[in-house]
């Protein structure tokens, strides 16, 4: 009979293989079974009891591995395996920000990039955000779209991820506050059964500085979970939700399963189920998919 709890543990391949000094740390910390490798070197599950008074944090056991350059997400064994995922894109399945490297491509970088860091963290609202930096772009040509997408770079492990999980019947849907122009790119090449952003109007080649729809926010990432997990058919608890920024923070909090993925130090403070050295294969392993299980298409 299997444990009602696990922990799991990722390694940064970049950095090194799992160290087994972590896993003993670890295993001891929770009173943990025999770890159950899901990728060698990389991942492993340690089952263990449901902590109870005394039992050290999730925020505790977090910080123990981190020295190992080691995620570690303790999680309820019933419902690891999400049937919806919800993914932000700039800086969590993409590398970059394309709104910040449309801005620097303009000349405008620093006047954006500011605005984006002063968003992200929270010290304005998204929508306020969004608006002041499109008006940046008003009269600039719309074939930078076509340059920016020329560097734009996965995240390791994207296409794994979203295969995965749809070979396993969930529903995947990339919900981005960047541009549109850039999320049905993305989607296509990542293979989202779908995806949503915001519209960049664009009249005679040129950007008029202005969306031709309303803001897609934090509050619509929200509702775009919310609708997809009803459409699924199955409750928020069958979801898993991943991001960066200010703008994810409700989708991350409300979802079964909400990764915070090498976040901004404000969505840390509010969500305690952070990847920050692994790659997007930690949300596999965080389901409990060993890498033998992933694919590509």
């Amino acid at each position: 009979m299997s444990l009602p709890s696990v922990l799991t543990l990722i390694a940064d391949r970049k950095a090194g293989s799992l160290k087994p000094e972590a896993i003993d740390v670890a295993r001891s910390l929770v009173k943990g079974k025999a770890p159950i490798v899901l990728s060698d070197g990389e991942a492993v599950d340690i089952p263990c009891p449901t902590p109870g008074p005394g039992s050290p944090s999730a925020a505790t056991i977090r910080a123990t591995l981190a020295p190992y350059q080691t995620d570690a997400l303790l999680l309820k064994t019933r419902g690891r395996r999400k049937a919806v995922l919800v993914a932000d894109m700039d800086s969590t399945i993409v590398t970059g920000e394309t709104l910040d490297e449309m801005a620097a491509l303009l000349g405008i970088g620093q006047q954006v990039a500011a605005i984006t860091r002063a968003s992200m963290n929270g010290e304005i609202d998204f929508e306020t955000s969004i608006e002041q930096r499109v008006a940046l772009l008003a009269g600039h040509p719309a074939s930078v779209l076509e340059e920016v997408w020329k560097t734009v770079t996965l995240t390791e492990g994207a296409r794994e991820l979203v295969c995965t999980m749809r070979k396993h019947n969930a529903r995947t849907a990339l919900v981005s506050g960047g541009f549109t122009w850039f999320t049905q790119k993305v989607a296509e090449l990542c293979g989202f059964d779908e995806n949503y952003g915001n519209s960049l109007e664009i009249v005679d080649g040129k950007m008029t500085g202005r969306l031709d729809a309303p803001v897609l926010g934090p509050d619509a990432k929200l509702s775009h979970l919310e609708d997809l997990t009803a459409e699924r058919g199955v409750q928020l608890k069958a979801a898993l939700t991943t991001g960066d920024g200010a703008n994810d923070i409700p989708m991350l909090a409300n979802a079964g399963l909400g990764l915070a993925f090498h976040a901004k130090p404000n969505v840390k403070k509010i969500i305690g189920t952070q990847i920050n050295f692994a790659n997007l294969r930690a949300h596999l392993f965080a389901q409990g998919y060993k890498a033998a299980d992933f694919v590509t298409d």
